[in-house]
C-alpha cells in the first residue's frame, strides 16, 4: 500500500475511532482502581479518621470475636467501605472504655486525697460516659453503614434509570453500569466503581459476579433493588428487542413500587415511636421542671442547679438522641435527597467558618446582659460606674412591685446564693435568645445561597422535564440534533429552560461548536450556567443515543421524561404520607415545647416570688411557728435553699435548643434522608423560631404571674 494512502487511512481512522468512542473504548475500567481510592479519601474524611483510630488504638491488643459477630461486623465494614478487620472496632471500644474509666478512678481518688470527700456524682457520671463511649464506638460501623445506605439508597431509582436508558439502545451491562457510575453522585457511584475495582484486584472474574456480590449487601435492606438489577441482567439474554425493552421498563417499575411500599409501612410504624420520644423526652421533663423550685426548697438544698443541669442538659438529651436514632435507623432507603453537598460549586460557603465569628459578635450583647447579675455581684464594675451591686424595685421607681431586690442575691452562712430576683430572671432569658440568634445567623449565612440555588434548580428541572418530551418529539419527526435546540427554545419561551436551549443553539450556530462542546465545553458550555444533574445526564444520554440514530435519541428523551414524571408522582405520594408525621413533630417542636417551657418558667418565678414575699424567717420570728403543724410546714420552705429561677430558666432554654437540634435532624432524615444542607438550614430556622416564641411566652407569663402574686400577697398582708 502506498505510504500516502496509508497515512490518510490512519488519520481518518483515528477520527472515526474518536466519533464512536463509546463503542470501542473500554478505558472506563482502567482508571477506576485509582479513582475509587482517591474518591473514597476525598468524600469520606470522617471514615478515614475512624479508620486511623481503629488501626492505632484498635490494634493495641487483638480480641477474639465470635463467628456470628464477626460476620455481622464484617458486613457493616464492607457496606461502609472501611478497610478494617472485625476485631479492630471492638478493640477500640474496649480501649476507649478502659481509658475513660481509669481516668475517672484516678481523678476521683486525687480529689478524695486533696479534699477528703469522694466525688460520687463525678465518678458516676464519668462511668456512665465510659459505658456510652463503649457502646457508641462498638456500634459505630453499623451507624456508618446505615448512614451510607440511607444516602446510597436515595440514589437507587436514578441508578436503575440510567442503566435502563443506556441499555435501551446499547445492550451492554458493563457500559451501562459505568455510565451510571459516572453520572450518579456518591456514595452509590462509589459503590458501582468498587464493582470494577474488585474485578481489577482479581477478587471476581467478571463484572456480573462482582455486581451480584455487591447486590447481596442489599438483600436485607432493599430486595427491590436486587430484583431490578436481576431483571436488567435477564434482558441481556432476550433475543426479541421489544420484549427486552419491556423487561428493562419493568425493572424500573419494580424499584419504584418497592420504595413506595416500604415507605408506606414506615409511615405507619414511625408514629408511635415519635410520640413516645416527644412524651418521654419533651413533655414529661418539661412538666417535671415546674416542681423543682418547690422540691429544692422542701429538700433543704439536697437538689441544686448543677444536678438539674446534669439531668436535663446531659442525660435526657442523650436519651432523646438514642430514641430518635432508633427511629432513623428504621427508615428504609430509596427515597430522599440525592445530590451531594460536597460537589456543589458553592460548597465553600457551607464550609466557611467566618459566619460563626460574625454571629458571635452580634449575639455578644445578649450574653453580656444575661450575665449582668453576676457582673454586678462579683466584679468591681458597678463601683467603677458609681452604682450599687443591687437595687430594690422602689429605688428603680417600681414600688408597686414590692421592695424585693432586682437581682436578689442572698448572703447566707454557706456564701452568696442566688440570684432569686425577677430582674435577674428576665435578663437570663436573653442567654438562650442570644444562643438562638448565634445559630440562626451562622447557619443561615452558610446555607442561604445553597438553599436558594437548590430551589431554583428544582424549579428548572421541573420545567426541563416537560421540555425533554418536546426534544424527543422533534427528534422523532426527523429534526437533526443540531437544529432541535433552536426549535425547542422558541416553543418554550418564557420558561427558564428556554434560555438553556437558546445558549446551546447559539454555541452551535454562531460559534460553530459540536453539540457536545456547545453543552459541556468548560468555558462556553451551556451547562456551566445550569448546574443540574438531570440536565447534565439527559444531555449526555442525548449525545450517546444520537450516535445510534435520531429515533433512538427520540425514544431515550421520551423515556427519561416519562420516568422522571413517575418518580415525581411517587415522591409526591410519599410526601403526602409523611406529611402528618412531619407536621405533628414540627408543631410540637416549634409551638408546644416552647409554650410549655415558657409557662414552666413563669410558674417557677411565681413560686419563688410567693415564698420571697411571705418572708418565712420574719413570720417565724412573729410567732407563726407556734401554730402547730402549720408552723412546721412553713419552716420547710426556705428561699435561699431553692434553685434560683435564673439557673432554672437557663437550663430550660439550653434544653429546648438541644431538643430542637435532635428533632430537626430526625425530621429531615425521615423526610429527605441524609441531607446535611437541609439539616443545617432547618436547624437554624427552627431554633430561632422556637426560642423566640419561648422567650415571649416566658417573659409575659413571668411578668403577669409576678404582678398577680404581688397584688394577691399585698391584699393578704
Amino acid at each position: 500500500m502506498p505510504k500516502d494512502i496509508k497515512e490518510i487511512l490512519e488519520k481518518y481512522g483515528k477520527k472515526i475511532e474518536e466519533r464512536v468512542l463509546t463503542e470501542t473504548k473500554t478505558d472506563f475500567e482502567s482508571n477506576y482502581s485509582q479513582e475509587y481510592l482517591t474518591f473514597k479519601k476525598e468524600m469520606s474524611p470522617e471514615i478515614s479518621r475512624y479508620e486511623r483510630l481503629c488501626k492505632s488504638l484498635g490494634s493495641l491488643i487483638k480480641l477474639n470475636v465470635s463467628k456470628k459477630d464477626e460476620e455481622k461486623i464484617r458486613k457493616y465494614l464492607e457496606i461502609a467501605h472501611l478497610d478494617l478487620e472485625p476485631w479492630q472496632p471492638l478493640t477500640l471500644s474496649v480501649v476507649s472504655f478502659l481509658s475513660i474509666f481509669f481516668i475517672a478512678v484516678f481523678l476521683s481518688v486525687a480529689i478524695f486525697l486533696i479534699s477528703g470527700s469522694f466525688p460520687f456524682l463525678f465518678f458516676f457520671l464519668i462511668s456512665i460516659l465510659s459505658i456510652f463511649v463503649f457502646y457508641f464506638t462498638k456500634e459505630y460501623p453499623a451507624r456508618i453503614a446505615n448512614k451510607w445506605r440511607l444516602k446510597a439508597s436515595s440514589q437507587m431509582v436514578p441508578a436503575i434509570l440510567y442503566v435502563v436508558v443506556y441499555m435501551r439502545h446499547t445492550s451492554n451491562l458493563e457500559r451501562a453500569i459505568a455510565f451510571a457510575a459516572e453520572n450518579l453522585q456518591p456514595p452509590l457511584s462509589l459503590d458501582l466503581k468498587k464493582v470494577f475495582y474488585d474485578v481489577q484486584l482479581g477478587k471476581f472474574p467478571t463484572i456480573k459476579d462482582s455486581l451480584n456480590h455487591y447486590l447481596d449487601t442489599w438483600r436485607d435492606y432493599s430486595p427491590e433493588f436486587i430484583e431490578a438489577f436481576h431483571l436488567i441482567e435477564s434482558s441481556l439474554f432476550e433475543p426479541d428487542n421489544s420484549r427486552r425493552i419491556t423487561i428493562l421498563e419493568k425493572s424500573l417499575n419494580v424499584v419504584l413500587d418497592g420504595v413506595y411500599d416500604k415507605m408506606l409501612n414506615y409511615t405507619h410504624n414511625v408514629k408511635s415511636p415519635l410520640t413516645n420520644v416527644y412524651m418521654l423526652g419533651v413533655i414529661l421533663p418539661t412538666l417535671g421542671l415546674a416542681l423543682l423550685p418547690l422540691a429544692s426548697a422542701m429538700l433543704g438544698g439536697l437538689i441544686n442547679w448543677l444536678h438539674v443541669f446534669i439531668l436535663f442538659n446531659l442525660i435526657i438529651p442523650f436519651f432523646v438522641f438514642y430514641l430518635t436514632d432508633k427511629v432513623i435507623f428504621l427508615r428504609p432507603g430509596g427515597y430522599g435527597e440525592t445530590s451531594l453537598l460536597e460537589k456543589n460549586p458553592l460548597y465553600y460557603k457551607y464550609k466557611d467558618k467566618r459566619p460563626y465569628f460574625y454571629a458571635f459578635i452580634i449575639a455578644l450583647p445578649f450574653f453580656v446582659l444575661g450575665f449582668l447579675p453576676f457582673i454586678f455581684q462579683f466584679t468591681s464594675f458597678p463601683e467603677f460606674l458609681g452604682l450599687k451591686k443591687d437595687y430594690n424595685f422602689s429605688e428603680l421607681g417600681l414600688g408597686f412591685l414590692g421592695n424585693e431586690k432586682f437581682f436578689g442575691f442572698e448572703n447566707t452562712s454557706a456564701g452568696v446564693k442566688g440570684p432569686f430576683g425577677i430582674g435577674a430572671l428576665f435578663l437570663s432569658m436573653l442567654l438562650p435568645l442570644g444562643l438562638a440568634l448565634f445559630f440562626y445567623i451562622s447557619f443561615n449565612s452558610r446555607t442561604k445561597e445553597l438553599i436558594e440555588e437548590r430551589k431554583n434548580t428544582k424549579q428548572l428541572e421541573e420545567e426541563f422535564n416537560n421540555s425533554l418530551f418536546q426534544v424527543g418529539n422533534r427528534l422523532g419527526n426527523g429534526v437533526p440534533v443540531e437544529l432541535v435546540f433552536g426549535k425547542v427554545s422558541e416553543a418554550t419561551k418564557g420558561l427558564k429552560t428556554s434560555d438553556f436551549f437558546a445558549r446551546v443553539d447559539y454555541n452551535i450556530k454562531q460559534l460553530g461548536m459540536s453539540v457536545e462542546k456547545a453543552i459541556f465545553d468548560p468555558k462556553r458550555g451551556a451547562i456551566i450556567f445550569y448546574p443540574s444533574e438531570l440536565i447534565s445526564t439527559s444531555m449526555k444520554i442525548l449525545i450517546e443515543s444520537s450516535k445510534k440514530g435520531l429515533q433512538v435519541a427520540a425514544i431515550s428523551m421520551m423515556s427519561i421524561s416519562e420516568y422522571v414524571k413517575n418518580i415525581k408522582k411517587i415522591n409526591n405520594r410519599l410526601k403526602d404520607m409523611l406529611a402528618e408525621v412531619v407536621s405533628d413533630m414540627k408543631s410540637n417542636m416549634s409551638f408546644l415545647a416552647p409554650l410549655l417551657s415558657g409557662v414552666v418558667v413563669g410558674l417557677a418565678a411565681m413560686i419563688v416570688a410567693i415564698l420571697t414575699k411571705l418572708n418565712i424567717d420574719k413570720l417565724a420570728q412573729e410567732g407563726v411557728g407556734n401554730l402547730g403543724n402549720l408552723g412546721a410546714i412553713i419552716q420547710i420552705f426556705k428561699v435561699n435553699q431553692m434553685i434560683p429561677p435564673y439557673f432554672l430558666q437557663l437550663i430550660i432554654g439550653i434544653y429546648l435548643i438541644q431538643i430542637i437540634f435532635i428533632l430537626t435532624r430526625t425530621l429531615v432524615v425521615i423526610d429527605s434522608g441524609e441531607d446535611k444542607l437541609e439539616t443545617t438550614d432547618k436547624t437554624g430556622k427552627n431554633i430561632f423560631r422556637g426560642v423566640s416564641f419561648y422567650f415571649l411566652i416566658a417573659f409575659f407569663s413571668t411578668l403577669v404571674l409576678f404582678i398577680l402574686t404581688t397584688i394577691v400577697i399585698g391584699t393578704i398582708f
